[in-house]
């Protein structure tokens, strides 16, 4: 699969088989989150993978009664939370580079988690002193965001996305 089929095959998945995802698929994914791009070569990004009900379960806890990602964390094999060390970036511009770094880190996971056939869901709301307490996570380290990992039970199709002449101007904003 090329680059463009695979972003076009990666979708936000809720639910997930009962089927354990091979020690080989994720030691993949975390690689590939590895060598993410980031500030000034700073790495900051950590990852914690819980493979055992109870810590998903209290990931799960950290979200809102109503939010649908709770039933995404409980239901597949695996929850990899990501952390982010400030100290290991910088705000430059106003431009919080911890935070795009993390992004960058979380999307490379993702799109490799796609291409070994794993279903994925980006959370990000959730509270993060739960988070932080459940999982031990020092106060100067920061909790960015979550996702499940494990083989979708369902199939989604394509989200709309908005047409090439909205989003990409040339020479200056809002020429096509």
């Amino acid at each position: 699969m090329n680059f463009l089929e695979l972003v076009q095959t990666r979708r936000s998945l809720r639910t997930y088989l009962d089927k354990p995802v091979e020690p080989e698929k994720l030691e993949y994914v975390l690689e590939c989150a590895r060598l993410a791009p980031s500030w000034k070569n700073m790495q900051c990004w950590r990852f914690i993978v819980i493979e055992d009900a109870a810590g998903r379960a209290a990931m799960a806890e950290s979200m809102g009664e109503s939010n649908p990602g709770r039933k995404a964390l409980t239901s597949a094999p695996i929850v990899i939370v990501l952390c982010a060390v400030p100290k290991e970036s910088e705000v430059w511009e106003g431009k919080d580079n911890m935070m795009l770094d993390a992004g960058l880190a979380m999307e490379h996971l993702i799109l490799a988690a796609t291409e070994q056939g794993l279903g994925t869901c980006w959370q990000g709301l959730f509270t993060e002193e739960k988070v932080r307490a459940a999982l031990n996570v020092p106060e100067d380290v920061r909790v960015v965001a979550m996702t499940p990992l494990g083989y979708a039970a369902e199939e989604r199709r394509p989200r709309p996305r908005k047409a090439m002449p909205e989003i990409a101007f040339k020479g200056k904003w809002g020429q096509a």
